[in-house]
């Protein structure tokens, strides 16, 4: 029996099924998805599979590729029920393989460079010292940084060190953004004793 393959679905609700190793979606007439349209490029972006993973990627075109309503900037993985936006077309994405995951904790996602920080792909605005404790944690994710640690880390500029409640409200502020329960935290740990631990 073969497998079910992974799809995408147009507004019309015809599937396009991921049978070789990539869909590109276009104008040009010898894409595999084409959309007649000024502002989509010739060829404007790729749907390929790599292993298990189905992956998303846009091909310099003008106007940008967009993931659930959010402008593609590097290939990224989709998940079931991804919304892919091509110029004015909305395509889902469909995998049948997906398997219904138990935990309900949050996917973090830092991109220490550009300063953007993400939950379950929603981009979170954080203040400077709420990034740069997020920053410190995630570098040592899984470690536990002790409080002394974390306020020479956050705020160097004071030489006579922090109090721990400040540390303590910077904590809460970020939870406060990152954790669907923060007062159930899954992610930013307390180690009572001992200081906090990013587990992701």
């Amino acid at each position: 029996m073969s497998k079910a393959l992974p799809s995408l679905k147009d507004p019309t609700g015809r599937e396009h099924l991921l049978a070789g190793k990539a869909i590109i979606i276009g104008r040009a007439v010898e894409n595999d998805i084409v959309i007649s349209s000024k502002r989509v490029s010739r060829e404007h972006a790729c749907v390929r599979r790599e292993g298990w993973r189905v992956m998303l990627e846009d091909l310099g075109s003008t106007n940008g590729t967009f993931l659930n309503d959010e402008r593609l900037l590097a290939p990224m993985q989709l998940r079931d029920g991804d919304q892919i936006k091509v110029g004015d077309v909305v395509f889902t994405f469909h995998d049948p393989e997906v398997t219904t995951q138990e935990t309900t904790r949050p996917e973090l996602a830092v991109d220490m460079v550009a300063g953007v920080v993400r939950v379950d792909r929603q981009v979170v605005a954080l203040a400077p010292k709420e990034f740069d404790l997020l920053a410190y944690l995630y570098r040592r994710q899984g470690e536990v940084c002790s409080k002394d640690e974390i306020g020479t880390a956050v705020w160097p500029e004071y030489q006579d060190g922090v109090f721990d409640y400040q540390i303590e409200n910077l904590v809460r502020r970020l939870r406060s953004k990152l954790e669907p329960d923060p007062a159930s935290p899954q992610m930013l740990l307390t180690i009572r004793g001992r200081g906090y631990k990013l587990s992701i």
